[in-house]
């Protein structure tokens, strides 16, 4: 573990965590977590930023330099389902579509405190369905996500696995994909996880499925059917609570049969990827991811 990397460690459970706990304003705080999100990464240089609409919803389109436009990285930030935006997640983005010399698009999908489910589902396939209808070929895009965003990619997934709209591959970071909180990982690793508190989760949890089953595959793709899954690449930190988030739903992608890479970056917190700027260890894996995403688009294009 480098010295960043335990600084970084270090402050989040100092700060992101107990914000996390203490949250009784799900709005104010979610803002309050933005801020610290963008203060953690910083844009690569010559990274081109745009604003442009996607789906019917604001989307941030990023590209860093020598990205090629002919391919796409659709990608869904994080945050509880309640925070997290676009801007927050740029900074990783940017430096993501330099390595893997692809653009990323990152729509601002609806958050739970103002629209719970079905929302962000609904706002998923309407990105997938417009950049479809802009010219582009499944098989030019990789799908991506941390997180709640991990899972929201995964439930995605699921829906164009069943339609034959398979992307050319799917990667994640930590995704939370069982909202039941099943995952003996949610109680053996609460102390211990330096960024997310366990007993939040379930309210989190409430705040997004609502009226929903929490078990509804849309909710949670942990128990979803995946019809002859694109190739597969997680990332996840130890310890976390959502350690068996991530294998479970590798096990369940195998089991249809589907390729499947998982890493785990022991001493590294949750998604700590947003911490590209200072970490080695946060661009060393997104280094990772960037191979994962060019082999992919080889893998298609065969």
């Amino acid at each position: 573990m480098s010295v960043r990397l335990w600084l970084y460690t270090a402050i989040s459970r100092r700060i992101v965590k107990p914000l996390f706990r203490l949250s009784d304003d799900p709005i104010r705080d979610a803002a309050k977590l933005d801020r610290l999100g963008a203060l953690a990464g910083q844009y690569v240089p010559y990274s081109l930023r745009l604003e442009r609409s996607l789906g019917g919803r604001s989307a941030n389109w990023v590209s860093g330099r020598g990205a090629d436009g002919e391919r796409l990285i659709l990608y869904f930030h994080g945050g509880g389902y309640f925070a997290g935006s676009a801007d927050t997640h740029g900074p990783i983005m940017a430096r993501l579509s330099h390595y893997a010399g692809v653009p990323v698009v990152m729509p601002n999908y609806r958050l739970s405190s103002a629209a719970p489910f079905p929302a962000a589902f609904d706002d998923a396939i309407a990105a997938w369905d417009d950049l479809v209808a802009r010219g582009y070929d499944p098989s030019k895009i990789v799908i991506g996500g941390d997180s709640a965003g991990g899972g929201l990619a995964l439930a995605l997934l699921s829906v164009l696995c069943a339609i034959g709209e398979r992307p050319a591959g799917i990667f994640s970071m930590s995704p939370w994909t069982d909202l039941t909180l099943s995952g003996a990982s949610v109680a053996q690793n609460a102390a211990a996880d330096a960024i997310i508190p366990a007993d939040w989760m379930g309210e989190a949890a409430r705040m997004y499925h609502a009226e929903t089953p929490a078990d509804d595959p849309r909710v949670s793709p942990l128990f979803a059917n995946f019809d002859a899954p694109p190739p597969a690449f997680f990332q996840v930190g130890s310890p976390e609570v959502l350690a068996d988030d991530t294998y479970r739903m590798a096990e369940v992608l195998r089991a249809a049969g589907g390729e499947v890479e998982v890493q785990t970056w022991h001493d590294a917190p949750h998604v700590w990827h947003l911490g590209e700027y200072w970490v080695p260890e946060a661009r060393a894996a997104l280094r990772d991811i960037a191979n994962f995403v060019q082999t992919s688009f080889e893998r298609a294009s065969r």
